[in-house]
């Protein structure tokens, strides 16, 4: 097992810079997740820690041990790749054993230690098979498989789950997090998909445009943003968004959106009175009205059951808003009805900068 420290690493493709300067601590048996739209370089971050993509500048240290000049066979990783690189002519066994005959292992060592990864995937009876004979979730099992036997200090996913449908997403996403907490080895998993960031990882890195945005634990990172591109990023349905003006008056403080809309700030919010803000708060923290209740008049135009929720998407001043809701209530387009946030879950950014305030 070990950590992984990235200190000031840079990536150019010429004069290019994909990758700015960025640090990020890995600790010994986390499962850290990078996550960020397309371009972002988050792939390109664990090619560097592979040793697929030589660095620009910085460091990469694994175990302790800098590893900017070490070749990837000789850092004791496993990669596990979005489109599984099985050989379509060696059987399953054959798929997992291929790394250790290459070390020449011992046969013993060889039948162990695929046996074991075969028992912890379930693919005991899938040895004999050949990559065509398996189903999409069975191959990405047998490379996974692959990358257990090795055992290795670090475990590294590059979008494993991308080829799969969703229902087998969603059961992967569960094998993979209830493997590592058998496993204990660090793992860095790369997605853009925030679902799977939010449901696996001890720790997210969110990235855009080769920088750090934040990094925390999911909840961290749901519940206090520092900023609009993460609080927009993570969250489904995403967090709404009103432009306005912070007011104040002693201690109470609001904005003032576009469409005469006057949304309670939290507390303890910073900012000077007539600063131009970005008022935000999430679906779930923006309820429908009852009939005793003051809120914010709104016109439904979408209606989306979802099962557990209803999402109501609303014209509410100049901006459309999504509500989420579990109760069964029959709304149609063109219903008028009112929103209540809930104050101590809103959130104000600045919007020169988009730093929550």
């Amino acid at each position: 097992m070990a950590s992984v420290d990235i200190r000031q690493v840079r990536k150019a493709f010429g004069t290019f810079e994909v990758i700015h300067g960025i640090d990020v601590d890995i600790g010994d048996e986390e499962f850290v997740v990078l996550v960020g739209p397309s371009g972002c370089g988050k792939s390109t971050l664990l090619r560097m820690i592979a040793g697929l993509e030589p660095i620009s500048g910085g460091e990469i240290a694994i175990g302790g041990r800098v590893v900017n000049m070490v070749p990837p066979k000789e850092r004791d990783i496993a990669m596990v790749f979005q489109n599984y690189a099985l050989y379509p002519h060696m059987t399953v066994f054959d798929n997992m054993a291929f790394s250790l005959k290459l070390r020449h292992a011992e046969r013993s060592v060889i039948e162990q230690r695929v046996r074991q990864a075969a028992d912890i995937l379930d693919l005991t009876k899938y040895l004999d098979r050949y990559p065509r004979q398996l189903s999409g979730g069975q191959r990405q099992r047998v490379a996974m498989g692959r990358a257990i036997v090795r055992d290795p200090q670090v475990f590294l996913f590059d979008e494993p789950l991308s080829n799969l449908d969703a229902k087998l997403r969603v059961q992967m996403r569960t094998e993979i997090k209830a493997l590592h907490q058998r496993l204990r080895t660090t793992s860095i998993y790369v997605t853009h998909d925030q679902i799977e960031a939010m449901t696996m990882a001890d720790k997210i890195v969110v990235m855009h445009d080769g920088h750090v945005e934040q990094v925390g634990t999911p909840l961290e990172l749901y519940d206090r943003p520092v900023n609009l591109f993460v609080a927009g990023f993570i969250g489904s349905p995403a967090m709404n968004f009103f432009e306005g003006r912070l007011r104040r008056d002693g201690d109470r403080a609001w904005v003032e959106a576009k469409g005469d809309l006057v949304m309670p700030a939290p507390p303890g919010v910073r900012g000077n009175d007539g600063q131009s803000v970005v008022y935000g708060i999430r679906p779930g923290h923006l309820r429908l009205a009852s009939d005793a209740e003051q809120g914010l008049p709104a016109e439904v135009e979408v209606v989306e059951p979802t099962g557990d929720n209803t999402l109501v998407f609303c014209r509410l001043g100049d901006a459309v808003a999504c509500a989420a809701t579990t109760e069964r209530f029959p709304l149609r387009p063109g219903e008028r009805l009112r929103l209540v946030p809930q104050v101590e879950n809103g959130h104000v950014f600045d919007a020169a900068t988009g730093v929550r305030l």
